[in-house]
Formats: structure tokens, sequence, C-alpha cells
């Protein structure tokens, strides 16, 4: 690994992040375009250009550390980058005929302030040290609070804004004492050198053992874990659609990507510490993610549970990767849960993409009934709508179904037989909330105030692809998974 105390090049895809939010800012306050379409191609002009830079990186074998460790760049960063950049700019496009019917276009902050928000997650992800971690993590959810927030007449918007911004902030605080006591314990907050510190048994267990605590709180704050799941449905269910999107998409790359960091590259000596807690964690959360979900009328409220239920999924692909002398086991549990949150994400971005594309003047799609006989009035989109509801469920051949089933197969190879029973368990349980969707699809009238499903060809032509690789990737998921597990093997000190 190429080692270097000040590389710039290594961070070119943050630096042109930075200039590109600057000089669309600048040129969205001189734009009188009402539908702020320029500063719109340009975002989309900034996001592409990140993607072929990031995707050179990779393909050239740049990485390294710069900046005194502070910033890490390997294949796992570029993977994650690439993932962020592609569901920044899908959400963009999902979202963008919302916001403009909503008044959410008076600015260019939805765009600017997206933008920002991919730079703190970009920060997160190449992080190689305590305090970039939380610089990234604080410039992250700065961003968030303000875009759940932009709709300043919505009262429930500002509410849901408000309840993210309190909880975030005693998240942040959980984090940031874990993160002192690290410190205290070992005297570094560089994560390689926390690792062999904890390695050589010279640091101070009690304390770092607090630490963990207090880390794996705010660890499950950020992914939505129970019992620190509390803002998720409130969140999710108050903030305009568009903006629920973006919270719900990219900043889950992100948050898992400093898991690993923290856990695995830092803390991978005290596993025997942390795992049960990421245990306890994942079967609270698909207990009540998926009993809770039943309950719901509210489709984002229902998929904010469902979100709940599957970082419990991703939890137990984490807790299953430290298995003493099996690295290659550890590859695969590992890359098993990445592979389970990218495949997450893009079902999460189908999945509100079509509320947003429901959603009109006057209407928001957000009741499992405002669903009823879509099949009736646009048979492609009740299709899709199948496929999402099928792959979140777990059902073959989609891409749900060889998640879960990878990160099965990891719980049982580190000898967590019955942790892996009590999943299936729970998978079959949020089976019926998933098909009570296909089921109004399908088989209900629709309503008879029905209007044509509005949306621009490149909205229909993005989720139509976007459907698609739910299914292609559940047929071929082995391009994918190869790529993850490689991602894992050659970016984590394990």
């Amino acid at each position: 690994m190429m080692q270097s105390q000040i590389d710039f090049a290594l961070a070119t895809p943050e630096i042109l992040l930075l200039v590109f939010g600057l000089a669309i800012l600048l040129i969205d306050a001189v734009s009188n375009h009402p539908e702020r379409k320029p500063t719109f191609l340009l975002t989309m002009l900034a996001l592409g250009v990140l993607t072929v830079v990031s995707a050179l990186q990779w393909s050239n074998g740049v990485t390294g550390s710069t900046f005194n460790g502070l910033y890490v760049t390997d294949e796992l960063s570029h993977l994650l980058k690439i993932a962020s950049y592609i569901a920044v700019a899908v959400t963009l496009v999902y979202g963008r005929l919302y916001a403009q019917v909503r008044d959410m276009m008076r600015g260019g902050e939805l765009y600017v302030l997206t933008l920002f928000a991919l730079l703190g997650q970009m920060v997160m992800i190449s992080s190689g040290n305590l305090i970039s971690i939380y610089l990234g993590l604080e410039l992250m959810s700065l961003a968030l609070y303000a875009l759940i927030a932009l709709r300043r007449d919505n009262v429930t918007a500002t509410e849901a804004a408000m309840k993210y911004f309190v909880l975030g902030a005693l998240a942040s605080g959980f984090l940031l004492y874990g993160m002192s006591m690290v410190y205290g314990a070992t005297g570094h907050l560089d994560l390689a050198e926390v690792a062999k510190v904890i390695a050589a048994g010279k640091a101070e267990n009690l304390a770092l053992v607090f630490g963990i605590v207090f880390l794996v709180s705010g660890l499950a704050f950020k992914l939505g874990a129970v019992p620190f799941h509390m803002w998720v449905p409130d969140v999710y269910q108050g903030s305009p659609t568009a903006v629920t999107l973006i919270l719900g998409a990219a900043p889950k790359l992100a948050a898992f990507a400093i898991t690993l960091r923290l856990l695995v590259d830092g803390l991978h000596g005290l596993a025997a510490d942390w795992q049960p807690m990421l245990m306890i964690l994942a079967v609270l959360s698909l207990a009540i993610g998926n009993l809770t979900a039943i309950a719901q009328t509210n489709f984002k409220r229902m998929l904010a549970y469902s979100t709940i239920s599957h970082m419990g999924f991703v939890l137990l692909g984490l807790m299953s990767g430290s298995v003493a002398g099996k690295p290659d086991l550890a590859s695969a549990a590992y890359g098993a849960s990445l592979f389970y949150m990218l495949t997450y994400v893009l079902t999460t971005l189908a999945s509100f993409g079509i509320i947003l594309l429901l959603s009109r003047q006057g209407f928001e799609c957000e009741q499992i009934d405002d669903l009823k006989g879509l099949n009736r009035r646009s048979p492609w989109h009740a299709a899709i709508v199948l496929l999402l509801m099928f792959s979140l469920a777990g059902i073959p051949p989609l891409v749900g179904f060889y998640a879960k089933l990878a990160v099965l197969q990891a719980l049982i190879s580190a000898g967590h037989v019955t942790l892996a029973v009590i999943a299936v368990l729970f998978s079959l349980i949020g089976a019926f909330y998933y098909l009570r969707v296909v089921k109004v699809v399908y088989f209900d009238e629709p309503a008879a105030d029905a209007a044509p499903i509005a949306a621009t060809c490149g909205q229909r032509g993005v989720l139509s692809v976007n459907g698609a690789l739910i299914l292609v990737l559940g047929v071929l998921p082995g391009g994918l998974m190869a790529l993850c597990v490689q991602a894992i093997r050659s970016s984590l000190n394990m």
C-alpha cells in the first residue's frame, strides 16, 4: 500500500466535490430559472465526474493513507463512494418533480445541501482516524437536519427535523464520549495505532469496554437499530418524501463504513466484547422491526420499520465476522453484510421512487391504501412494486433472497445456528406486510379519484433499470458478491 503523509491526489474526489458544491451554490444564487434546471444539471454533472474519478482510481489501484492517517483510500472506500454517488443521483432524479410541485425549489438548497451531505459521507467512508470519522459524521448530519426542515411552512417536516436534531445530537454525544474513552485507554486517535495497542495488550481494558458500549450505541443510532430506532419511523414519515430517500439511502452506506472502520479496523482485538452487543441489537431489530411493521397503515412508516429489521440482518453479518484464526470466514461474513447493505439501498431507492412517482400536486402517496388498484392504472409500475416487496421479503430469485442467504450462511459458518433460525422466523413474519402491499396493488379496486401517473421519461427509465437490477442481481449475484468480499479482504485489518 502506497504511504504518504500529505498526498492531495488521494483525496481528489472530496476536493472536486467541495469545488463543485461551492460553484453550484454561487451559480444558483444568480440563476433565475424557476425549476432550478441549471442547478440540477450541474449537480448531475458533478456526480458523473466523481463516479469517473473514483472508478479510475479504483481501476488504477490507487490506495494509501494521507493527512497523517486521517484519510484512507482503499478498495472498500472506492466501492462505497461509487455506490453513494449513484444513490444520490438516482434520488435526485426521483425527487426533482416532487420537490418542484411542493415549492421546495425556491432556491437550490435541495441540491447543494445534498452534495454537502454526500461530502460528509465520503469523509466518513475514508476515515482512518476518530477525528475524521466525527468530522464527516457531523458534516453529513447538519446538512440532513437542514434538508428535513426545507419545507419551512410544513409543521410535520419541522417537527421531524427537530426530533432528528435532538436525538442525533444525543447519539453524536454517545459516539464522541466513546471515542474519548478509547483515546484515554490507548493514547491514540488513529485506528491502526489503536489496533496495535490493543493487540499488544497495553490498553486499559475497563475504559475500552465502556468506550465500546458508547461507540456501539452511537453507531446503532446511525444505522437505526433497536433500541436506538425511535427516530426512524417519525423522521421517515414526517420528512418530505424526496428528503426521506436522501436520508434513507446513501447515509446508510456511510454509517456501515464507519461501523467497519471502528469495530473491525480499530477494535478487532476486542471482538469478544462488541459481538454480544451486536447480537442483542440484531435480534431486537428483527423482532421489533418486523412485528411493529405489521400494524402500520402508512407506507413510509412501514418501510421505516422494515429498514430497522433489515439493519438487524446487517448486524448479524457483522457479528459473525470475527472468528479466531479463520480470516476467510471473516471476509465472507463482512462481504455478505456489505452486499446486504448495497442491495438494501438499491431496493430502498426504488421503493421510495414509487412513492415519489405516485405523489402529485396536492396529494401525498403515503398510505398503503393509496396503492390500491395500481395494476389497473399501470401494470409496469405494479410489477416493479411486486419485485420490490418480494425482494424485501426474501423470496427467490430476487436479490433480497440471496442477500439474506449469504448472511445466514455466514452465521452458520460461525456456529450461530440458533441465531440463523431466529432470523428466518422473523423474516417469515415480515413477509406478511410485504405481501399485504402486493395484495393491495393487484386485488383491490382503485380509488375513484385516482389520477394518471405523472412522471418524466427519465424517472420512468431510471425506475425501470432500478427494478430490473433487483431481478438481475438476484439471478446473477456472484459478480457483486465477489467485489464485496475482495474489497473487504484488501481493505480491512483482520
